[in-house]
């Protein structure tokens, strides 16, 4: 088990307080985005994008870094806001957010937006490139990694498990599939749209190897990462089990805050709860 290191723990969630309220901004001011499953990703993200993931800011294009795939890609508001604190993109132009010629569209887009492996939008399409970058890495004998954050409704979508079964075939253990257990999707809970439990139970009968982490913990997340792979000749599947909305009590866990905008009073009381767990003026590490 990984040692903790308290304060880089500690720094990390002040990061991602300080992440969650510039993107809580960026969605009120464009009046659009997805800020519920932002919220449900941060964690995640910082996790990857400041302790796990070899990848250069200043030379995003590096054939050997690791490469990152948001298969959501709704909630790109969050991979926008994590890549700004990273040094892949000025932080002043998240001001930008969805605004008529931006380069921070409401998807990701490759070519615009230095950090973003593939566009991504219509779900279940992230898993299937990933499989194919980690092949590709396979072939050159790489050392490089490939992650990919799905969403669990996004699992709705047959792509994702054609994916699995390739990846298992090909005994991609260079891959990891991060899954945003968040119990909810567009409108519903999952469990009310498309039974998707026994989840891990399925992605270990595709062939795949298996863990299961609180998705807000990072001491919890720092461990499960540095354990991979977590056997040689599987893909890595880690089933993060998250809020929706989590940070602001209003949005925790309320499937009307996948698209909802906060209105001005709503705003200023999620301000109000992430200033109070600090990091509002939080900084790259």
């Amino acid at each position: 088990m990984r040692l903790v290191d308290t304060q880089h723990v500690e720094r990390l969630r002040t990061l991602a307080t300080a992440i969650r309220r510039r993107d809580l901004q960026m969605v009120y001011d464009a009046k659009l985005g997805h800020i519920g499953g932002d919220f449900s990703d941060i964690d995640i993200l910082v996790a990857l994008y400041f302790s796990v993931l070899r990848v250069d800011p200043n030379k995003p294009n590096n054939p050997d870094r690791d490469r990152f795939i948001l298969s959501k890609g709704h909630s790109a508001g969050a991979l926008y806001t994590t890549l700004a604190y990273r040094g892949f993109i000025p932080l002043d132009e998240l001001n930008t957010f969805a605004q008529p010629l931006s380069r921070l569209n409401g998807h990701p887009d490759r070519k615009k937006v230095p950090g973003v492996e593939t566009n991504t939008g219509p779900l279940g399409h992230g898993l299937p490139v990933a499989v194919g970058c980690a092949v590709a890495a396979k072939i050159d004998g790489a050392a490089w990694r490939t992650f990919v954050l799905t969403g669990d409704g996004e699992l709705q979508e047959g792509s994702n498990w054609e994916a699995a079964l390739s990846a298992a075939h090909y005994k991609l253990d260079n891959l990891t599939v991060i899954i945003d257990r968040n119990g909810l999707q567009q409108g519903d809970f999952t469990e009310r749209t498309m039974h998707l439990d026994p989840l891990a139970e399925k992605w270990r009968a595709f062939g795949w190897s298996v863990r299961e982490v609180n998705g807000h913990d990072y001491a919890a997340l720092l461990d499960v990462f540095d354990q991979l792979p977590f056997e040689w000749g599987r893909p890595n599947c880690i089933i993060a089990h998250t809020h929706k909305g989590q940070g602001v009590s209003f949005m925790r866990d309320r499937p009307a805050w996948h698209h909802r905008v906060p209105n001005a009073e709503e705003y200023a009381q999620a301000l109000q709860e992430l200033d109070a767990q600090g990091g509002e003026h939080g900084s790259a590490l």
